[in-house]
């Protein structure tokens, strides 16, 4: 074991905030040029690939709409530690995504 949280642990929390730097990153980027791009939804088609993209852009756009009224007061800081908590796991999940491709191809 070296140092102080040891070579393992040192590691995994590297990755783990990689992952979710990764994920944040990549949701702040798809939010935004949906945002340029699209219009409120008119149709199904619309519809479903409004949710498909927030599929990936939740975490962006969940930080954003919890920032927002916590600003306002209109949340407790009970709500806003669990709307970033699940922001950041929804994050590290596509920062793993973005990993696990870049483990494929390289």
């Amino acid at each position: 074991m070296s140092g102080i949280l040891g070579e393992h642990l040192g590691r995994d929390l590297v990755v783990f905030l990689f992952a979710v730097a990764g994920g944040i990153t990549l949701s702040g980027i798809i939010a935004n040029l949906y945002r340029l791009a699209a219009k409120k939804p008119q149709s199904k088609a619309g519809t479903a690939l409004h949710y498909a993209v927030m599929a990936f852009a939740g975490p962006t756009v969940l930080l954003g709409n919890a920032t927002r009224s916590y600003r306002k007061e209109g949340c407790s800081n009970f709500a806003y530690v669990i709307a970033v908590a699940l922001a950041s796991y929804w994050a590290f999940v596509l920062g793993m995504g973005i990993l696990t491709v870049y483990g494929v191809i390289k």
